[in-house]
């Protein structure tokens, strides 16, 4: 076999020196013959050490939580998706409205010398409905003294607004009076209630302010009843009041089929689910088009004379 023949190398190391170029910075050979010297190691940023020790020490404890997750998921046995919440709703306790009321001074705080006054501002041209329903609820329980004003920012109310919660006359002294309740007619963008004027946050929203009202009934409610509620409570505001026409429809059908398996939308008795949602029905008109059980439900809760005084202001 013949020898391989030799191919002159087309640059010399001396004619590559005299073309490298002169304006970059240099960078050290990374390809280096055998017996070359190594690089130096360059030195680790502290900071970036412990910054990765923290990340392991972090991904260990995770693995540690998971590990212990999984072993608790496989002693609690799974619930059934077909589950019907509505056979724990039939156990809660419920306390009937024209029971004994609440501590109110355990809920709103003690105020010696002084009323606890409630304090509602709302719109006049949107007037939060439910909250009247449940005002009248409350005079069934306590003693309360009422007012209406007038803001300096609304020019003029109607006379059934003016006169919402009847003829008031202060025949007793103030401080015999258990609740004080005041509503402010008030240009404002949604309803705003205080109950302690100096240091309270305001609650926005009817349906925040209804259930807060509600609580003064006193009803202890179990966690799947009192979610429900709360769920019933949005839906309303949300999307049977403020919704398109689809949302309503959906809503409607879903309030028909709860209302088939119980008179009222939660349990057997009225919620502030109901208040609100008749409340929103009403205000919508959209009580006419609704399913029988929603119609029938709609009727029971008419025959309430705190729900009946409320339809004279739609009129």
């Amino acid at each position: 076999m013949a020898a391989m023949y030799a191919v002159r190398p087309l640059h010399g190391a001396a004619v590559l020196a005299e073309h490298l170029p002169t304006c970059m910075y240099p960078l050290p050979n990374l390809h280096r013959g055998p017996g070359t010297a190594a690089p130096p190691q360059e030195e680790v940023d502290p900071s970036l050490q412990a910054l990765e020790s923290r990340q392991e020490e972090i991904l260990k404890r995770l693995y540690e939580l998971k590990s212990a997750v999984d072993g608790l998921s496989k002693m609690i046995q799974t619930p059934d998706a077909d589950f019907d919440v509505t056979d724990i709703i039939q156990t809660d306790e419920f306390s009937p409205l024209t029971a004994n009321g609440a501590d109110l001074d355990l809920m709103l705080g003690k105020d010696y010398g002084g009323l606890k006054d409630v304090v509602i501002n709302a719109n006049p041209s949107l007037p939060p409905l439910s909250l009247l329903v449940i005002h009248s609820l409350l005079c069934e329980r306590y003693k309360i003294l009422s007012a209406v004003h007038t803001h300096s920012s609304v020019k003029s109310v109607p006379e059934n607004l003016l006169k919402c919660f009847g003829e008031q006359t202060q025949k007793q002294p103030r401080h015999e009076y258990q609740l004080g309740f005041t509503l402010i007619w008030k240009d404002v963008p949604k309803p705003q209630m205080k109950f302690s004027i100096q240091t309270m946050c305001p609650i926005e929203g009817e349906g925040n302010i209804a259930r807060f009202l509600f609580s003064l009934f006193g009803q202890k409610y179990s966690a799947v009843t009192s979610t429900l509620i709360d769920s019933w409570v949005d839906t309303a505001i949300l999307q049977l009041q403020e919704g398109s026409s689809k949302e309503r429809g959906a809503v409607l059908r879903s309030m028909n089929a709860a209302l088939g398996r119980s008179s009222w939308l939660v349990g057997s008795e009225v919620t502030v689910a109901d208040v609100v949602a008749w409340c929103a029905l009403r205000r919508t008109g959209t009580a006419g088009a609704a399913p029988a059980n929603v119609q029938k439900w709609m009727k029971s809760c008419e025959n309430l004379a705190p729900f009946s005084s409320v339809m004279k202001l739609l009129e």
